[in-house]
């Protein structure tokens, strides 16, 4: 940022789309203090973060576009616990909801890349895809920016209590997804033990 002021501060928001192990909440809040010091222009540090969080997006669009639903659905299949009425109610859901996935998801740390596959899978209108993004992204730049701002030396405390929520996002993952395992097991049993039912039902033995 020092080097390359807030067009460094775009590029390292971009890579972070890219690569979610880099974490927007240490490069935002360092742009915003770079910019307390006068050696970067607040406005331009927004400007140039919410390009690179756009243009980053915009690769995992493509990267859903280019596996395309056909192949998503192939692999989906393949899948021991998934079932396809599951992946058509989510494609459903995304169909009528994925304006607002898009623009509220551009603000939960790990999902902010993520988010932009399914679009891409789903083919959402691109104009669409980029003017929700770019809000949702200039939203969370803004705030995390104006935050380095005015905590100058301490702009890392931003990190900290970040992280809390990062944490809580994953373990809630987490939580999720052992569930839905769980249930679906059972489910599965349940389902076996139903079938065997209906042949003995139907055995002329």
């Amino acid at each position: 940022m020092d080097t390359m002021g807030a067009v460094g501060a775009g590029i390292a928001i971009f890579l972070e789309n890219l690569f979610p192990p880099l974490p927007s909440e240490v490069i935002l809040p360092l742009a915003g203090f770079t910019a307390s010091r006068g050696d970067m222009n607040l406005a331009a540090a927004i400007i140039w973060t919410t390009v690179g969080s756009v243009v980053g997006a915009l690769v995992w669009y493509a990267v859903g576009a280019a596996v395309g639903r056909d192949r998503t659905r192939a692999i989906l299949a393949r899948l021991p616990l998934v079932k396809m009425s599951d992946v058509d109610k989510a494609e459903g859901w995304f169909a009528k909801h994925g304006v607002k996935t898009i623009f509220f998801g551009r603000m939960i740390p790990i999902f902010r890349s993520f988010i932009s596959i399914p679009a891409g899978v789903e083919r959402m209108s691109l104009t669409v895809f980029l003017l929700f993004t770019a809000l949702g992204s200039a939203i969370w730049n803004t705030v995390f920016i104006l935050l380095g701002y005015q905590l100058g030396q301490n702009w890392d405390a931003v990190e900290r209590y970040v992280g809390l929520l990062q944490y809580a996002v994953i373990g809630a993952v987490v939580l999720a997804v052992v569930a839905f395992v769980v249930l679906r097991v059972r489910q599965n049993r349940r389902d076996r033990e139903r079938a065997r039912h209906r042949v003995r039902r139907h055995d002329p033995r």
